[in-house]
């Protein structure tokens, strides 16, 4: 089978998550939350931006062009073309490879359930807006 992937959707689509991620971890959102439940201080996020965050910005973009890259063969396989293909579409692959790899930072290593919900819930987001770009743009 020959799988069409529309590189501009994919960019355009890790564009997306990464301002999403942006707004979703913003102090106007979750950010707070998100950094008392990771046990970090203003004063240790100043030090962290002090120190460059240029190279985690590039990783984790690059992250996201991997992540559109590889659910852009999932729209096509799937055939989601609308906004209800592409909510399955998200809902499943959230829950099958996300929201269930994640649950061991709460199982294994002690973190909160309310950082899980922050975090998956922003993953779930992020497939989201994701498979509608790719969908629609495809």
């Amino acid at each position: 089978m020959q799988i069409y992937v529309n590189y501009w959707a994919v960019l355009a689509a890790a564009v997306a998550s990464m301002a999403l991620g942006m707004l979703w971890y913003s102090q106007s959102l979750f950010g707070k939350a998100w950094m008392r439940e990771m046990g970090f201080t203003k004063e240790s996020m100043e030090r962290a931006k002090a120190r460059g965050m240029q190279k985690i910005y590039v990783a984790a973009f690059v992250g996201s062009l991997i992540t559109a890259y590889v659910l852009a063969h999932f729209v096509f396989v799937w055939a989601a073309t609308d906004f209800v293909g592409a909510f399955q579409l998200a809902f499943w692959t959230w829950l099958g490879f996300v929201a269930t790899v994640m649950l061991g930072g709460v199982l294994w290593e002690g973190k909160s359930m309310k950082l899980y919900a922050i975090n998956a819930l922003y993953h779930l987001a992020s497939i989201y807006v994701m498979a509608l770009i790719l969908a629609y743009w495809a």
